[in-house]
This record gives structure tokens, C-alpha cells and sequence, in this order.
């Protein structure tokens, strides 16, 4: 049996009242806290003003909303449910017969619908405002970078150090990108002026150089020269290869799936990408979640009267919460467990943990 609309309203629109300002204080902490860290980042860089840190931290801020918001859900809930408890209405509210799930239907429909909204909506907005950081945090913290850009068929990776510029294009890559296959190297000097091309059939990459195979070097006003063997100096290493990929953060729920085949088709692991899909995927269960824990650790005060035991419960679920989801998505992408599974696994954990408590409190 549902609620009465009037008191689901009202359930409802308590609990969106204190979730807004729950993110109004956490988002407060966190735009301050970063734009002070912009500030001693650029406190020796004379070309970045003051309003062009601002538009960086604007622009991480959605991003960082969205890694708090299990939080966001878990606080939220349980200050509207303490305010209840405490003016005696959730006392009148049980006396009618309403169970847990009734009166607690409103607020988890209202986290669940939130995390589709962030899911299909928000999701992407963020990302794109994540990556155009990224572009000035590139332009504007960063003199040199390793960068990477894929596409179906090819593979451009650009490496700036004390010699020039080099840029590596492969049709394709094996063994998680320690080969490339077929091969051609441009190289520029510090003036930006071509002064050489590489032809290779393979390229292996080991600490300090590459090794090329079967290779024809031409350059201006050069005959071409062919050797079976070439070592070639670099600074790239297969973590920075790796990590010079779009980073998750910066790439939408819709496009991840897209990009995940494409990195895979290249010849690239695509399993952190696709860990980051996945609990994208999860994220409106843990909303839900995280309202039930919220129950279970602010409803038991109206019969043990605990306030403070059960605060300090209930934020320390929250923060092992934090970290157990880092071990296990550290599992997963080590191989250890299935993506899947490290992805579905803090959300599923923490969901059975309130449904358990919840039956505990109502009927045990």
C-alpha cells in the first residue's frame, strides 16, 4: 500500500530539501579547497589570471559533484530522517500503521530517479566539461606531454622531449602496445623543422628505445638508407602510452561504449574504460542504496536515543564504503576479477547491507 500523495509530497520534497543542502555545503568545501590549490599551482606562472583558474575549477566542479554523490545521497538521508525523528513526525507517521517502506518509497524513487538523471543527462555534460580542463590544464600547467590520438585504422602518438619533436603514426598495435605494427616516425627538431621519416614494419617498445624492424630511413637531401635493425631513443614508457588514452572521466555514458571497441580493435586493454562504464551503470543502485544505509543508521535513534554513535556509524560505512570500492576496482583491473563484477559489487554490497538492516529494524 502506498502513502497518501499529500505525505509522500511531503516525504519527498523533506528529502530533497535537505539533500540540496547537503550539496551546497560539500560543493562550497570543494570549490574552495581547489581553487586554492589552483592558486599555489599558479602562484610562479604569470600568463594565468585569476579568472581563467576560476574557469578550471568551474569546469572540474561537476565532475567531483558526481564522485560525491553517493555521499551526497547517504548524508542527505540521513539529516532529512534525523529532522523527522526529531520534531516526532516520523513517531505520528508510524503510530497510522505506515511501515519503513512506505514512508521510505518517496526518497528512494526520488535517488533512483536522480541517478538515471545523472546516468543519461548530467553524465555527459560533465565529461565534456572535464575534458575541455584537461585541454587547458594541457595548455596552460603542462610544457611537454606524451599525447595519443586513436581512430578505427590508425594510431598517432606524439612524443616531445630535449631532441624535438617525434610523431609516431601505426596502423595498429599488439601486447597492450608494447608493438606497433607498420610504422612511420616524423621527426622535427626543437624549431619545429622536419628533418627526418622512418619507415618500419614493427616497432617494440622497451625501457629507453624503440626497436624498429626492417627500416628505411629518408630525409631531406638524403638518400634513403635500409636496416634491419634500429634502436631509437625514448622517454615513452607503456603506462604513459596507456594513461595518454582519453581518460573516463572525460567521455560520456554514450560514447564510452564506442570508445571501448575502438581502443580494443587497436590493440589496446579497454578494461578501464569499461570499469568505468559499468558502474556508471550502477550508479542509480547506489543511490538507492545509500538512502537505505541512511535509514538504517538515523531511525534506530527514536528507540536507542544514540544520535551521535549512530552519525559516526553511519559516515564510516560511508568512507570503508569509499575505500572498498577502490580495492575492488584495483581487483579488477589487475586481473583478478571480472570487470564486471568490481564494477557491480560495492553496489549490490552496500544495497543488500541496508536491505539487511532495514528488515532487521522493521521486524526484528
Amino acid at each position: 500500500m502506498l502513502l497518501p500523495e499529500t505525505l509522500s509530497l511531503y516525504l519527498a520534497k523533506q528529502f530533497i530539501k535537505n539533500v540540496a543542502v547537503i550539496f551546497g555545503v560539500l560543493m562550497t568545501i570543494v570549490f574552495l579547497a581547489d581553487f586554492i590549490e589552483a592558486l599555489r599551482r599558479s602562484a610562479d606562472r604569470g600568463d594565468i589570471t585569476i579568472f581563467i583558474l576560476l574557469e578550471m575549477v568551474l569546469l572540474r566542479i561537476p565532475t567531483l559533484a558526481l564522485k560525491l554523490l553517493p555521499f551526497i545521497a547517504l548524508f542527505g538521508g540521513m539529516l532529512t530522517f534525523f529532522r523527522l525523528s526529531k520534531s516526532s513526525e516520523l513517531t505520528v507517521i508510524r503510530a497510522t500503521g505506515v511501515s519503513v517502506w512506505q514512508f521510505l518509497f518517496p526518497s528512494l524513487l526520488i535517488a533512483f530517479g536522480v541517478g538515471l538523471l545523472v546516468l543519461t543527462v548530467i553524465n555527459p555534460i560533465a565529461a565534456e566539461m572535464q575534458a575541455r580542463n584537461d585541454r587547458m590544464e594541457a595548455k596552460y600547467f603542462e610544457t611537454k606531454s606524451n599525447l595519443l590520438t586513436l581512430s578505427t585504422n590508425d594510431l598517432w602518438l606524439r612524443q616531445l622531449d630535449e631532441e624535438g619533436l617525434s610523431v609516431i603514426h601505426a596502423r595498429g598495435a599488439i601486447n597492450r602496445g608494447l608493438d606497433l605494427t607498420d610504422v612511420i616516425i616524423f621527426e622535427y627538431d626543437p624549431d619545429d623543422q622536419f628533418t627526418g621519416r622512418i619507415d618500419a614494419d614493427q616497432a617494440r617498445l622497451h625501457p629507453g628505445y624503440w626497436e624498429l624492424d626492417n627500416v628505411v630511413i629518408t630525409g631531406p637531401n638524403k638518400p634513403a638508407e635500409r636496416r634491419d635493425k634500429l634502436e631509437l631513443p625514448t622517454t615513452l614508457t607503456v603506462l604513459q602510452i596507456q594513461e595518454s588514452f582519453a581518460s573516463p572521466a572525460t567521455l560520456s555514458f554514450w560514447d564510452l561504449p564506442g570508445f571501448i571497441e575502438t581502443l580494443e580493435l587497436a590493440g589496446f586493454s579497454g578494461d578501464r574504460h569499461r570499469l568505468h562504464w559499468y558502474s556508471l551503470m550502477a550508479g542509480p543502485i547506489l543511490m538507492l542504496a545509500m538512502v537505505l544505509v541512511a535509514a538504517t543508521f538515523s531511525l534506530r535513534t527514536l528507540r536507542q536515543g544514540r544520535t551521535v554513535l549512530m552519525v559516526l556509524g553511519g559516515i564510516t560505512t560511508g568512507f570503508v564504503f569509499y575505500f572498498m570500492t577502490d580495492i575492488i576496482y584495483a581487483l579488477g583491473l589487475s586481473g583478478n576479477l571480472p570487470i564486471i563484477f568490481s564494477a557491480w559489487i560495492p553496489a549490490v554490497a552496500i544495497t543488500l547491507f541496508g536491505l539487511a538492516m532495514m528488515f532487521h529494524l522493521e521486524d526484528g
